[in-house]
């Protein structure tokens, strides 16, 4: 008897069963929060630049506006699945400013975890802000190729409405961080 290799098996799309069922982790803030009150909305995209709907799941973290992690009305953690267009909206603020390892301040942004079908462990990435003079100065920022740091920043497209595409692979694909 010959043993004949089989395929092997992918993750999800299962988050839903448990991970993302409460949409209230989709909201950082508590009411009374300092800080402008943003909706940061993920786009995930396959390497053709189609949404994977309803296959994806995104964690966030991030500071509040002060650059704090632990202000009693702010949790600063968020996790959603993607909808059928690919899309997840958090409820959040726009972070403040953080020091690094060194001491020098790294500019708004919020660190990301993608979870997706096929992929057997999550990605790790970051969203900077558009326009944010701040970002000039951010030392993880400046680790990324000039011509790829696009991928990292949310852009406007609303009132107090940000968008970022995490494209997973192919042309355009977002910078991950091998963390």
């Amino acid at each position: 008897m010959s043993l004949v290799p089989t395929a092997s098996q992918t993750v999800g799309p299962f988050f839903n069963f448990g991970l993302t069922a409460d949409t209230k982790l989709g909201v950082l803030f508590r009411d009374g929060l300092e800080g402008e009150r943003i909706a940061l909305r993920f786009r995930v995209t396959d390497g053709d630049g189609k949404p994977t709907p309803g296959d994806s799941m995104i964690e966030i973290w991030q500071a509040d506006s002060q650059g704090r992690y632990c202000d009693p009305g702010f949790c600063g953690f968020g996790r959603l699945e993607t909808d059928q267009n690919g899309e997840c909206t958090f409820q959040t603020i726009k972070p403040g400013r953080v020091a690094d390892v060194t001491g020098n301040l790294q500019a708004p942004h919020v660190n990301v975890l993608v979870f997706a079908r096929g992929l057997l462990k999550h990605l790790v990435t970051r969203v900077y802000f558009a326009g944010d003079p701040a970002n000039a100065e951010d030392s993880v920022l400046a680790l990324v190729p000039e011509d790829r740091r696009a991928t990292l920043l949310a852009r406007p497209v609303g009132d107090n409405i940000w968008l970022i595409e995490i494209r997973l692979q192919g042309d355009r694909e977002t910078v991950f961080f091998d963390v």
